[in-house]
């Protein structure tokens, strides 16, 4: 009876000339992990670092859409060809104006986010499903320290090498074309590799007699009650707003998005500002050792550590520990102001390992809890919908810190939390509100688990 039980009712179908069914086909005879699609999903997301936030937010959810119709191959490779050409232009702008028109179509026409991570979760057996939205997290970080450490490096070339460009050079009269030049050559590389890129959207019609034989089946194993039941879920499931999994999920991702951002915004003001005000001091090239380190470190957990912790823990109970972990330490970095020297950099360099891992725990948990609340041909618009939402509370957190760091700053002899102790306190209470929305009745985990293809 077991073994007759956990049989599939029908032999798994490979329809001709369908992508996705070709793709599948391949992933069930392939047992090992996928490689070379991990590696479109590392470099396309290393190749889109920084996307002007609200360009994205005003068009993620219409390139999910985008992607769930025509596949997600077609919607990466226009979402590089805009790094491309706009990340280019860019270096070239001339005026004020044209550097924020530039990043503002970037952002706008760069919709490759939401349908890389539902791309992530479908080229591989749900065993490794982890370490494929992993690899999303660690790019984009990657790519987020590596781009500002090679505009520093490279822009303003004439000055900072006037034996190779002289200011009347091309270089000379466009100061910041260089590092922007370096970064679209590598995204010219990623979208000529994209060429041999897998399509796993499946775009096969089910035919009238499958239905049939499947309904026959159907008729003999569920009974009348658990049909209905069946039939509302998936009817509820057709609009994504009335799909409180996904919703959920969404709005935990948000907080604690908005809750990592506003954080990073304060640790670079905090690490430098003076002892007196509440800070530690340091220079600017000590922070870029600090964040260096910590990104080194995302890697190597993202890796190899995160899908073991997953697999044991489950994303929910992994980002409520992470979360629970997260609060105490948040309020220890004030006390580390009576610290200093050696001992301050380790300490220091500890505790921001552990903060950001804690916190692309959680992230990467959220990633996996979205795709799963969908089926495929909803996966792109889900995760578009997601990146909306986020682009937007993602916007508001740098000023909203900056604001915040401002008045504590001016409050160091208060009695009530003085100076960064506040700050860090007001973090904390964010982190809790994200920890509250991942237990009933605010999280809602899907009465079914989507076959992820």
């Amino acid at each position: 009876m077991e073994e007759s039980s956990s049989s599939p009712l029908l032999e798994k179908k490979y329809h001709p000339g369908c992508p996705g069914c070709a793709y599948d086909q391949k992933k069930d005879l392939q047992e090992g992990m996928p490689y070379k699609e991990f590696l479109y999903v590392w470099i396309i997301c290393l190749s889109t670092g920084a996307s002007f936030m609200l360009g994205r937010c005003l068009t993620s959810t219409v390139w999910g859409i985008a992607a769930d119709r025509i596949g997600r191959k077609p919607v990466v490779m226009v979402g590089i060809l805009s790094v491309v050409i706009f990340n280019t232009l860019f270096g070239l702008s001339t005026s004020y104006w044209m550097a924020i028109a530039t990043r503002f179509l970037l952002g706008a026409l760069n919709g490759l986010l939401g349908p890389i991570k539902a791309y992530a979760i479908e080229i591989c057996r749900p065993e490794h499903e982890a370490l494929g939205l992993s690899l999303v997290s660690t790019a984009w970080g990657i790519g987020l320290i590596i781009g500002p450490a090679l505009g520093g490096y490279l822009a303003l070339p004439a000055e900072k090498f006037p034996d190779i460009f002289s200011p009347d050079s091309f270089f000379g009269r466009f100061p910041y074309f260089l590092p922007c030049l370096c970064t679209s050559l590598f995204a010219s590389v990623v979208l000529a590799s994209c060429i041999w890129m897998p399509e796993t959207l499946h775009k096969h019609k089910v035919h009238e007699n499958e239905n049939k034989i499947v309904e026959a089946l159907e008729a003999h194993l569920i009974d009348c009650k658990e049909k209905v039941e069946k039939i509302s879920s998936l009817d509820n499931k057709k609009s994504l707003f009335k799909n409180w999994p996904l919703l959920s999920s969404i709005i935990m991702y948000c907080v604690f998005s908005f809750h990592d951002m506003a954080y990073t915004e304060v640790f670079s003001l905090w690490a430098e500002s003076d002892k007196k005000y509440g800070g530690l001091s340091l220079s600017s090239q000590d922070v870029g050792q600090v964040l260096s380190i910590t990104g080194v470190s995302l890697i190597i957990y993202q890796l190899s550590v995160y899908p073991w912790i997953n697999k044991i823990l489950g994303p929910i109970k992994s980002s409520r520990i992470a979360a629970i972990l997260c609060i105490p330490l948040l309020f220890a970095y004030p006390y580390m102001t009576y610290l200093s020297g050696t001992g301050l950099l380790i300490i220091l360099n500890i505790a921001s390992v552990l903060k950001n891992n804690l916190g692309i725990t959680i992230v990467t948990s959220t990633f996996i809890l979205q795709n799963n609340a969908v089926p495929q041909d909803q996966r792109g618009a889900a995760n578009g919908l997601s990146m909306t939402v986020m682009s937007l509370f993602k916007a508001v957190a740098p000023a909203g810190a900056g604001i915040v760091f401002s008045w504590a700053q001016r409050r160091q002899q208060a009695f009530f939390f003085p100076g960064d102790q506040m700050v860090f306190f007001l973090l904390s209470v964010v982190e809790f509100l994200g920890l509250v929305l991942t237990f009933k009745p605010f999280m809602a985990m899907p009465e079914k688990q989507y076959d992820r293809n």
